[in-house]
């Protein structure tokens, strides 16, 4: 009896697994899994023979999947505030690996992984011997029938409850206290077959472009244009106390300083696809003019040959450019983007030390934008510059730094070391929000200190969070984003329109704008021609 019931335990704790952070409760032990007598039935009732084995490996395969999808879905809630969709998310593997050796350090995440995968083995093994157990049961003639009957019936109610969970049929609820595991399971499937339907409309979108051919367009705009994304700089630096007493204080003491200058501003919100992460979904929804919100609608997008704003703007005479200073490996996609031009980490001349992941200040991404990029020519620039600093993992947060001291970047080589690393402050909730806030501060005294640089013959700049922090650090699940514009008055006057108040503090009755209105909202205030029909 012993041996029966560790069995069956095994089989509970698989079921009643939490797919999300607030599941993670001693209360999901005394869930009931609708599964568990359909499962403990049906393999007391197997004959013995070949067919029993691959039965018991079918079930242990399938409770092993689900586990190993609720851990998914557990980490993307944490991190992205969203379940795991197996279509589109797989790219992320090798980046949050990446984010995760930044953050901890090789040895570690080698560590974190190495037991990630002793863990799905032993779980595998576990499920194998509880299945062995009960298959082992071998019940008398009379009583296999009872059981396969009443496993059966299990099965039937479950089926019910799978066609409510792919929203086939209406049925009531589970009863209270009980769980189905298997709809995480049926879920994927559903969203994996809503995926690819959803890839298959949206490359019929992608086709369709408003503004292809159009004459005019960008003509309007007589200087440097930047996009500048300032990473993790969400809506909770203007909402939420503890961010917001210091970032609105940097943003008013900017705001007066850059009006002095002679510059104007304005300020809105938007709707960014993504949330903790996945940065290149808000560039790519920006620069497309498309609501690209997984990798597998990026990829879609790049391969639609649509038009993005950069390639806009080439057509309209900028030398368009991105700079990326996290951008460490290959990036052959940048010329499916519009970018003439692109100035990669390797690219920007940074000799210093590195801040763990993020390869260098922000202060010296614009100092090598000035120097490489800049630079008198012949051609305006319209660049996207992503910003680093303010990325996880936030240690150590650079200081500002006199212009004319930047360098070769070895000014900084002190603040890089200093502090502890980021195994120690990531132990501690608290100190991780203390380290966000300061960076996000950093990064808005950086773009805000670069643009009254210059004040006298100003780019028009449009300064935008890429997605809000993941919400354990961000206390704020909403997915918008700030999003600002600097410049001479003439130009920043256009987006009026909009609903975006003057200064850098939007106004408190600003209605978000979804991030892929803006390549078309931009085309439509800065075209000589706007076409006919408005935006796709």
């Amino acid at each position: 009896m012993i041996r029966l019931a560790l069995a069956a335990s095994v089989f509970h704790l698989v079921l009643v697994q939490p797919n999300h952070p607030a599941a993670m409760t001693w209360g999901a032990l005394a869930l009931f899994p609708l599964e568990l007598p359909v499962i403990l039935l049906g393999l007391a009732a197997l004959p013995p023979g070949r067919a029993a084995l691959w039965l018991r490996a079918a079930l242990t395969a399938v409770l092993l999947l689900l586990s190993v999808l609720k851990a998914a879905d557990y980490a993307m809630f944490t991190a992205l505030a969203r379940g795991f969709n197996p279509v589109a998310d797989l790219a992320l593997i090798e980046a949050g690996l990446r984010l995760a050796t930044g953050a901890v350090g090789p040895v570690l995440t080698v560590l974190a992984v190495l037991t990630a995968l002793a863990a799905i083995v032993a779980v595998g093994a576990a499920l194998w011997w509880a299945s062995g157990v009960w298959a082992g049961l071998r019940l008398a003639p009379r009583m296999a029938v009872t059981s396969t009957a009443l496993a059966l019936a299990g099965a039937g109610a479950a089926a019910l409850e799978a066609g409510q969970a792919m929203g086939r049929w209406t049925l009531p609820v589970s009863p209270p206290g009980a769980a189905f595991t298997a709809r995480v399971g049926l879920e994927r499937i559903a969203m994996a077959r809503e995926t690819w339907a959803d890839l298959r409309a949206f490359e019929a979108a992608a086709a369709r472009d408003a503004y292809a051919g159009r004459a005019g367009l960008l003509r309007g705009i007589d200087r440097d244009v930047l996009v500048v994304f300032v990473e993790s700089y969400g809506r909770a630096s203007l909402d939420v106390p503890f961010y917001a007493q210091i970032h609105r204080a940097t943003l008013a003491e900017a705001e007066t300083r850059l009006a002095k200058a002679g510059l104007s501003m304005r300020s809105g919100l938007l709707v960014a696809p993504t949330r903790g992460g996945q940065s290149w979904l808000s560039h790519a929804s920006f620069a497309n003019g498309l609501w690209i919100a997984d990798q597998a609608s990026h990829g879609a997008a790049l391969a639609s040959g649509r038009q993005t704003l950069f390639h806009i703007a080439q057509e309209a005479g900028f030398r368009s450019a991105a700079v990326m200073p996290q951008i460490t490996l290959d990036w052959p996609e940048a010329d499916l983007m519009g970018f003439e031009t692109v100035l990669a980490a390797r690219d920007l001349g940074y000799e210093g030390k590195p801040f763990n992941w993020v390869t260098m200040p922000d202060q010296f991404t614009f100092a090598a934008l000035d120097r490489l990029l800049r630079a008198p020519s012949d051609r305006p620039v319209f660049a996207q510059i992503a910003l680093g600093s303010s990325h996880a993992p936030w240690v150590p947060v650079p200081e500002l730094v006199p212009w004319e001291q930047i360098g070769d970047g070895h000014v900084f080589d002190e603040m890089a070391v200093a502090g502890d690393p980021p195994d120690v402050v990531w132990r501690d909730t608290e100190r991780v929000r203390l380290q966000y806030r300061e960076a996000v501060d950093y990064a808005l005294r950086v773009v805000t200190g670069y643009a009254a640089r210059h004040a006298a013959d100003p780019p028009l700049i449009f300064m935008i969070g890429d997605h809000q922090a993941a919400e354990f650090v961000a206390m704020d699940e909403r997915p918008d984003v700030p999003v600002h514009v600097i410049g001479p008055e003439r130009l920043v006057a256009k987006v009026a329109a909009w609903g975006w108040g003057e200064g850098l503090l939007p106004g408190g009755g600003t209605v978000p704008i979804p991030m892929d209105r803006m390549r078309d909202l931009i085309l439509e205030a800065y075209s000589d021609t706007a076409p006919d029909g408005g935006a796709s």
